[in-house]
Parts: C-alpha cells; structure tokens; sequence
C-alpha cells in the first residue's frame, strides 16, 4: 500500500498538470464554519463530519470537501472566468465501515466560466480522463438536470412537485412518493379518518409538543389538498420511469431520451445542452461511443450537482469508492452567491486509489 509521502508526490504531480491547463492553486482551511454545511446539507451532515467548537468561532467541521469552499471563495472576490486547483486532507466519519479511510487526499480542479457551459463539461472530463489515463477503470456520466427538469413540468401541484424534489436524492423514498402521487399507492394509515373529520382539533385532548394549533390545521389543509390532487397521468408516469432505466452509450441514450420526450416534452433544453456536450466531447477527442450515460446516475451521493454528473470505477475493485468523481453545480453558486450566480462545473480525484490500483495491476 502507498505510503503518505508517496500519496502527497502523486497529488502534487496531478496539481501541476492542473495548474498547466491554467488553474489557480488554492488552499481552504482545514476548519470550516458549520452553519454554512448544516444550511447546504441539512442535519444529515453531522453523521459525516468531524464537528467541534469554540466560544469564539462557534461550531465548526473538519473540511469534509473541498468543492463549497471554493465555491465561497470565487462568490467573494473571484474573477470571470476563473479555474482553480487544489490538493489537501478531507474528513469524513465511517462508523459503519471501518476499513473506508477518514481522513484521506483530494485533488480538485474547479472552472467557473459562463461562456460556453457544454465546452466547460466536456474540459473537466476530458482533463480527468488524462489524469487517468492508463488505469483500468470504467467511466460512468449522468445528467441530474435531466430528471429535475421532468420533475418540474410535471402536471401536478407544486406541493409535489416540491415533495418529489426534496426525495430526489433518496430513489426508495422518491418510488414510494412518486407510486403515491400516481394513485397506485394509499396514503399513510390513519390520514383518512383525520382529513374528513369537520374540525379535527376539536378535542378535549391536551396539546402536546411544540406545534401550534395553527401550524396543525395549516399542515391538515395541505394534506386535504394533496388528497383532492388528480393523480399523474399514465404517461407521464410511464415516462419518467423510461427515463429513470435510461442507460446506454451517450448518442444511444440520447436517442431514447428523444423518445421520452414525446411524453415529457419539458426535458427537452436539458437533452439539448446533453447533445452540446457530446459535440463538445467528441471534440476533444473523447470516444463518446463507448462512453456509458445512466440517467439515474448520481442520485445517492452527489447532492449539490444539478446537471452534469461522471464518475471513474475500478471494476475490478468493487470494494473501492470511485477513484474520480465531479459534475455541474450551477446552483450551488446561487445558493452561496446571495443574488450572483455563474455556472461552475468540477470534480476530484483520490490519489491514493490511483496507487493502490497501480500496485494491483504489477
């Protein structure tokens, strides 16, 4: 197994290469402000991430990535277009594998350029591909925006919609919800008697909890709302299901997504900026023939992307996480921007798979 200093060389070598294509080398402090991660993340992020505090920082985590600092940096005082690059620690908990790393080394590179979105996809990935070239993996991409856009013009309420999204990441939760809103599924026990009582707080029982009875009644009219909902259609459900089994090599893909689009014409902008990037890729000189496109990909660890997403595997090592990951995070910089936005678009790579790999292969 490589040791430290063999994982910092390597890093150091990708850095440069990035930093040939015309990166800015930056640095993140290894600490970095809680709220900003709860407020992106959610609670959810504490079962991750180191977390610690002082009286005059407040709560604070060891950098779990280096992606939203970065994203801070260039929204402050970041010029247009901008690259950047980067080499450090990450943190993150393993409390149900203990022999996933905790602490290990990233190399990133960032482009933040409103030009021409498909050519900066096609730069990162392709910039990557070099970075790995030689090592016997299997490169997977997707597009979030795909199925965002789908989502978003379906014919239903905005609740839903909103409900959909929010499950987004979560494909068992999103089935069940998606199964419920199509009428093929009851909802939860008990709801019934509830929402068809006259005044279902006229009770002489106690309140109980933090809620107020105001917030009560408001959350039992949009429940009564989402009752008297007519369900999605047939077919936009057969649809998005089409699309959600889509995977095949990138003009394939394309093509079946076309077809999709006859039931959900709203995906169509997003399958034409996917047509973009395949040109953009081809020219250069990526073998878009051969390189596999799932439209689910992404959806269970890549949170903050909303369009682009790709992914390098050992598939001869399925007990590794991805040895590259990265995609488009357009809104994350509006998130972060407070009224600024830019299109952005990055990724990572893990040296220390890239050794282990190396030393597999001799």
């Amino acid at each position: 197994m490589a040791n430290r200093t063999q994982i910092q060389t390597r890093a150091a070598m990708m850095r440069v290469r990035f930093e040939t294509a015309g990166a800015r080398v930056v640095d993140p402090p290894l600490l970095q402000p809680a709220e900003t991660l709860l407020d992106l993340y959610g609670e959810d992020i504490r079962a991750r991430a180191y977390v610690t505090s002082d009286a005059l920082h407040g709560e604070q985590m060891l950098r779990p990535d280096f992606t939203l600092p970065v994203v801070q940096m260039h929204m402050s005082d970041g010029a247009e277009p901008a690259r950047y690059t980067y080499s450090g620690e990450v943190f993150r908990r393993q409390e149900h594998d203990p022999d996933r790393a905790n602490e290990y080394i990233q190399v990133g590179y960032e482009v933040f350029d409103r030009t021409d979105p498909a050519s900066a996809d096609a730069e990162v990935f392709s910039l990557f591909a070099l970075q790995l070239r030689g090592l016997p993996l299997r490169a997977a991409t997707g597009d979030i925006g795909i199925l965002t856009a789908a989502v978003q013009g379906l014919r239903t309420s905005d609740r839903r919609k909103a409900a959909l999204m929010r499950h987004l990441w979560r494909p068992r939760r999103f089935r069940v919800l998606l199964d419920r809103f199509a009428g093929r599924k009851p909802g939860p026990e008990g709801r019934k008697t509830l929402l068809e009582a006259a005044d279902p707080l006229a009770t002489d029982a106690p309140m109980i909890g933090k809620r107020r009875a105001s917030e009560i009644q408001a959350r039992i009219e949009a429940l009564r709302e989402d009752r008297d909902t007519p369900p999605i259609s047939d077919n936009e459900l057969a649809g998005l299901e089409t699309l959600l089994n889509v995977r095949e090599t990138m003009p394939f893909a394309l093509e079946q997504l076309r077809d999709v689009a006859v039931d959900l014409p709203q995906i169509t902008p997003a399958l034409d900026r996917l047509e973009a990037r395949i040109a953009a890729l081809q020219a250069r000189g990526v073998d878009v023939d051969r390189l596999d496109f799932e439209a689910s990909y992404g959806r269970t660890s890549m949170e903050y992307y909303d369009g682009f997403v790709f992914g390098f595997y050992a598939e001869g090592r399925p007990d590794l996480p991805p040895i590259a990951t990265g995609g488009r995070y357009d809104a994350l910089t509006r998130h972060l921007g407070k009224g600024a936005e830019i299109p952005a678009v990055g990724g990572v790579l893990r040296p220390d798979l890239m050794l282990e790999i190396e030393e597999d292969a001799q």
